[in-house]
């Protein structure tokens, strides 16, 4: 489906919690009371939502949170999500803490994906950013059993003063893997808006220290907006995810379902659809469908993150949905 401004729409974002495990500071710092459970979609709910979905042209789904895995049976939820008839893809996103546990029931529900959130591999350091006290995975060695899974392997780097000296080690990773390593530039919402962010062009300045012949590459390797950049000696890429400093809102292809079952056209702005309202009220799947293409057709054209006067989306980014 096309939405006002001509882009195809083909990719839903699906929060299925706003908990999580860790407490990173620019996301869910200590001190956030989550929803009740009631007010979370079920997953019946959810399938709902997706079966209309796909009727509508999209066909790729990303399962967010929070953090997805610590909601019981999401492997479950992914194999029913990429059984539905006219699915092309289903990914996850994680913190990677509880992905070990799970990594073979996600792999027999046929995940195509994974995206895992690595701030840092310095242990002192990963907890000072993320609030987390126990063990961490051994990162190299889950990102190779992804990367056995053939699945698309993505580590996810959120810019940060606090994980500079970080911004080398975590790329190294794709040297001697192949995944793609992402820096992502600190949304302003929320948290994040409070904290120190850094441009992604500084990381590539950096890491160009490092791979002086990391160059640009016109590679489409997944759903989302990130410029790729190769080097000789790498065996994935480097990628910038700078949506604040570079915006690439007229090849936006997404929307989002929040857990709480409000479907956003974009991050920004608090304008969406309650689904849940909807969903709860009895409504068949001619008036669901009906209420994700009117949202779908009113996605703005852009977002306005370099004026920050005028977001007007105030929840934190484990209630959107990462």
């Amino acid at each position: 489906m096309k939405d006002g401004y001509g882009r195809e729409i083909n990719y839903l974002r699906i929060s299925l919690t706003d908990r999580c495990n860790l407490r990173c500071r620019y996301c869910m710092p200590d001190g956030i009371t989550p929803v009740e459970h009631c007010q979370i979609l079920t997953y019946e709910e959810i399938l709902r939502v997706a079966e209309c979905a796909v009727s509508l042209g999209i066909t790729r789904f990303k399962l967010t949170g929070g953090e997805p895995l610590v909601r019981r049976d999401c492997p479950q939820l992914a194999a029913k999500l990429k059984a539905l008839p006219g699915v092309e893809q289903v990914t996850l996103t994680t913190n990677g803490i509880l992905l070990p546990l799970h990594l073979d029931e996600l792999a027999k529900a046929g995940l195509d994906g994974v995206n895992v959130s690595i701030d840092a591999l310095c242990p002192e350091r990963y907890s000072a950013i993320t609030g987390w006290r126990g063990e961490t995975p051994d990162w190299e060695e889950l990102l190779r059993r992804c990367v056995k899974q053939s699945w698309n392997t993505k580590v996810n780097v959120v810019l940060q003063q606090e994980n500079r000296t970080e911004w080398a080690l975590l790329a190294r990773l794709a040297e001697r893997l192949p995944v793609d390593v992402r820096f992502i530039e600190l949304m302003p919402l929320g948290y994040g808006g409070k904290c120190d962010s850094v441009g992604a062009e500084k990381a590539l300045e950096e890491l160009k220290q490092f791979w002086p012949d990391l160059h640009p590459v016109q590679e489409h390797r997944g759903n989302g907006p990130a410029r790729y950049f190769a080097a000789q000696g790498l065996r994935g890429r480097i990628g910038l995810i700078d949506a604040v400093s570079h915006k690439f809102c007229a090849n936006c292809n997404r929307v989002r379902l929040t857990s709480t079952g409000w479907l956003k056209p974009c991050l920004c702005y608090e304008e969406g659809t309650d689904l849940r309202a909807l969903l709860r009220s009895g409504c068949d799947n001619r008036m669901l469908t009906a209420a994700i293409a009117e949202a779908i057709s009113r996605k703005p054209a852009a977002h306005c993150f370099e004026q920050r006067s005028q977001i007007t989306e105030h929840k934190t980014m484990s209630q959107i949905g990462g």
